[in-house]
């Protein structure tokens, strides 16, 4: 499993290329500090305080695309759970700090991620005041 690489991968590079073009300026593998818990965000957009995962379908157990290995089941349920089960609590404890999170599946388009993120960076902006 060493050569699963945890940032710089091809969805996410996609992802924040298709962003860039669309003239979007973003921090990345920012990590966010919150009450127990420290965040690694793939795509940050920390002014409007937007969180953008890029989860592969493998390991985040997509409904469309997930896939159970047959050898050694019984551990790499228990692993997926637990992936999911950690994106669950992160996404909550972001929420509770006042951090809008989206997630992108890495079979997703990155245009139609990136126009899905850039509507909410935009509602997030009109809905923060200015200093």
């Amino acid at each position: 499993m060493r050569a699963n690489r945890r940032v710089d991968t091809r969805p996410e590079r996609l992802l924040r290329s298709a962003l860039h073009a669309r003239g979007m300026r973003f921090r990345k593998d920012l990590r966010v500090d919150l009450e127990g818990l420290r965040v690694r965000v793939d795509v940050a957009f920390p002014a409007t305080a937007v969180a953008v995962f890029v989860d592969g379908c493998f390991w985040h157990c997509c409904p469309a695309h997930g896939t159970w290995p047959s050898v050694n089941g019984q551990y790499w349920s228990d692993k997926l759970r637990r992936n999911v089960e950690r994106d669950r609590r992160v996404a909550e404890a972001l929420t509770s700090a006042g951090w809008d999170v989206i997630r992108v599946w890495e079979h997703e388009p990155p245009d139609e991620a990136a126009g899905r993120i850039e509507r909410l960076v935009e509602l997030s902006r009109r809905a923060t005041p200015p200093c």
